[in-house]
């Protein structure tokens, strides 16, 4: 998991490389592929086929390293939001929009197998409070 999220960290860079350049500016020398937005869906599903399938939402918490996850998912949904603002204005790649998608979910399929692997019971939301 942490060649994991040292590569994920190579890969926001790249996203932000590619952000960087204006509107009509010249192409970035990297930028996401297709392959790195397979990647993630490949991770996805690596990591989910060890969880138990959810039937409800559940609350972000956990261990140290399950709600730090549960964190940097939740900066990821917000970047998300942000790039397709940003694609009504100035369209982007597809690839990039997709990899952000699958990011966050990959984000949160890794913060609950750390908590499953520490043995962390996830907790759905008591809507009734």
């Amino acid at each position: 998991m942490r060649a994991l999220l040292i590569r994920l960290q190579h890969e926001l860079y790249i996203a932000q490389g590619e952000l960087a350049v204006p509107p009509g500016g010249p192409p970035p020398k990297y930028r996401i592929e297709e392959r790195h937005v397979r990647r993630l869906e490949l991770d996805i599903d690596k990591f989910s086929a060890r969880l138990d399938p959810l039937h409800s939402f559940v609350l972000p918490r956990g261990t140290r390293a399950g709600a730090q996850l549960h964190v940097c998912r939740g900066i990821a949904r917000r970047g998300e939001r942000s790039l397709w603002r940003l694609n009504r204005e100035a369209p982007l790649r597809p690839e990039l929009l997709q990899w952000s998608n699958r990011l966050s979910d990959l984000l949160f399929a890794l913060a609950l197998t750390v908590n499953r692997i520490q043995k962390v019971v996830e907790i759905p939301p008591n809507y009734s409070v």
